[in-house]
């Protein structure tokens, strides 16, 4: 029997996929104590995991750190992360002394998990909520101009409250140290190798072990006419507007939809409802996807996960970064189509084409079939016990940023010798506009150089 602590930050998206794993490590003889907040109390203890609350460690949250949150702000969330850090100090070393955990497995971005496993010297596993993310795979997210601004103005905040951290024992080597995980950190990925974005580039260190769900349910879609679920999941959900539009879409069409819209919305407000449209604050989703004929997601991870596993295509509605990397992929597999036009008219169109199309829901039943060929929450479960691991196979990333190195060398120092030659035989004023046109130019030459490479290095492996 081990000792394991588990670590998540207060966010449904990010529990969820832990509790299964909880109880099948529980199941296997282990105690897991799970520190988490009082809103999981039950889905915790139903785990059949030790629950120890942390809502006391809660700092209050002024109105622009709570407005950040909701806009889901990467420097607001980074803050309040390392203050939650520094209130539970004395209580995790207290913790740590008595429970004395042989493994930590923690959230991706739970900094008082992570911190706290380094600083006691604790085999940590990480819990990726998402998609792995690296140099390579994170070219699937695109940054918009607001969330380019808000990572780039608030840094000097960040950096502030990490210089806190220090005199209570915890080393921090930079930020990006605290939010990314590394070929040699073990993590648990809750997808398949086939739908993780450049899966060959991630280590041993890392089991990609498919969706983590607490479901023996298998699809069945028969039923007198098609049914649409519509979701916007747990955190930007209050869209009354969103709503509103494909309650007029669907109305008196010959389908049936279902809609759950969380607590932030007022039922009514939604107005008087067509006999075929059902609006519910929540639902067992699971249950519902395995009937449904057409989801539409707001595309986070767990929801279109679901969506695949019970072989449901998608109308792909993507609000953040992180989703908008796991609509591209869901799209690139031809699960689904991303909704560029979010008027009544459009929904419909999205839904009909999904459901005149068959092509849509065989990729997503492929899709299924793959996710149920993992290891899923025994895989996991084994992994964390036998951590830390090891691996004796190619770092992918480390050979491509040898790769990089040597081409971006080569790159500057041919720049340097044609602004040099050029300056002789025409002019600085030729000069000038060949540096410039060589800045505007490495971008796109280095991102194809990097996929030569990385395919080269694949090849080199397999």
């Amino acid at each position: 029997m081990k000792r394991i602590a588990f670590f998540c930050i207060p966010a449904h998206g990010h529990t969820n996929p832990m509790l299964p794993v909880a109880a099948e490590l529980v199941k296997r003889g282990n105690h897991v104590r799970f520190y988490s907040f009082n809103a999981f109390e039950d889905k915790i203890r139903a785990a059949g995991a030790e629950y120890i609350s942390c809502d006391a460690y809660l700092p209050e949250l002024t109105e622009q750190a709570e407005s950040g949150l909701k806009k889901v702000s990467s420097t607001e969330m980074s803050i309040q992360d390392i203050r939650i850090t520094l209130s539970m100090d004395s209580f995790l070393d207290e913790e740590f002394k008595t429970f004395r955990p042989d493994v930590v497995f923690t959230d991706s971005v739970c900094f008082w998990g992570k911190l706290n496993a380094w600083k006691h010297h604790v085999p940590m596993v990480v819990s990726t909520s998402t998609f792995a993310f690296n140099q390579l795979s994170s070219q699937y997210m695109k940054n918009s101009l607001k969330e380019m601004a808000d990572l780039i103005l608030g840094l000097p905040r960040v950096s502030k409250e990490l210089k806190k951290l220090e005199p209570c024992g915890y080393h921090v080597n930079g930020f990006l140290s605290l939010i990314q995980s590394g070929n040699q950190t073990d993590s648990i990925v809750y997808t398949s190798r086939h739908f993780q974005p450049f899966a060959e580039s991630f280590s041993d260190h890392y089991a990609f072990v498919g969706p983590s769900v607490f479901s023996d349910a298998v699809p069945d879609k028969t039923k007198e006419r098609p049914l649409v679920y519509i979701s916007m999941g747990t955190v930007i959900n209050d869209r009354p507007d969103f709503y509103s539009k494909c309650i007029e879409a669907f109305r008196d069409q010959n389908l049936d939809v279902i809609i759950s819209c969380g607590n932030a919305i007022d039922r009514s407000a939604l107005g008087t409802l067509s006999d075929n449209i059902q609006v519910y604050p929540y639902v067992n989703q699971l249950e519902i996807l395995s009937k449904a004929d057409v989801f539409i997601t707001h595309c986070g991870m767990n929801s279109v996960s679901e969506s695949l596993y019970m072989e449901t295509p998608m109308v792909l509605y993507p609000q953040t970064n992180e989703q908008k990397a796991v609509a591209r992929r869901a799209a690139e597999i031809g699960a689904g189509i991303v909704l560029k036009d979010d008027s009544a008219d459009g929904i419909r169109s999205a839904v009909l084409e999904i459901l005149n199309n068959s092509a849509f829901r065989k990729a997503a039943k492929a899709c299924s079939k793959d996710f149920r060929s993992c290891s899923g929450p025994a895989g996991a479960a084994e992994f964390i016990e036998n951590a830390p691991h090891s691996s004796d196979g190619i770092d992918v990333v480390a050979e491509l940023n040898k790769a990089n190195g040597r081409f971006q060398f080569i790159y500057w120092c041919t720049v340097i010798a044609a602004v040099t030659l050029t300056r002789f035989l025409i002019g600085w004023k030729y000069a000038w506009i060949t540096g410039v046109a060589a800045g505007i130019l490495s971008n796109p030459i280095g991102r194809a150089v990097q996929k030569r490479n990385y395919a080269s290095i694949i090849r080199r492996i397999r």
